[in-house]
């Protein structure tokens, strides 16, 4: 078994993407088990205890993928809330759960459902609802 990075998530993401997950059939997107093990192990803070180099919801993060080195800087969203300009990522893509929870410098290796591994590091999140005292975002 891999070892993950310590996530953070709030009490708020916890709590919608629960109910998010429970109104979904198992494994109706390749990446269900996944983040629900990621939820089961996050810990969990309120909106205001949360660091502001976090990637949690609605946050823009800057990341790279591995070992190419192509940055990405995308908005982390609740599934229908993508838009066409491509700078969003459902938190159902295999990148968007893989995001959630990090923290700036953080690595993870992430099940690709096409296989092998996505390797992501976290260069910045900047922006982060919750630093900017959007709490209920």
């Amino acid at each position: 078994m891999q070892d993950y990075p310590n996530i953070i998530i709030t009490t708020r993401d916890a709590a919608r993407l629960e109910t998010l997950l429970e109104g979904l059939p198992a494994g109706s997107f390749p990446g269900y088990k996944a983040l629900e093990e990621e939820l089961y192990r996050a810990t969990v803070v309120a909106p205001e205890k949360v660091p502001p180099t976090v990637v949690t919801m609605n946050s823009t993060v800057r990341f790279a993928v591995l070992p190419s080195g192509v940055e990405r800087r995308l908005k982390l969203v609740y599934p229908g809330k993508t838009d066409a300009s491509d700078d969003t990522v459902s938190i159902l893509a295999p990148v968007g759960s893989a995001l959630l929870g990090l923290a700036e410098g953080d690595e993870i290796l992430w099940p690709n459902p096409n296989g092998g591994t996505l390797h992501l590091i976290v260069h910045e999140v900047e922006e982060q609802p919750e630093r900017a005292g959007h709490y209920d975002q």
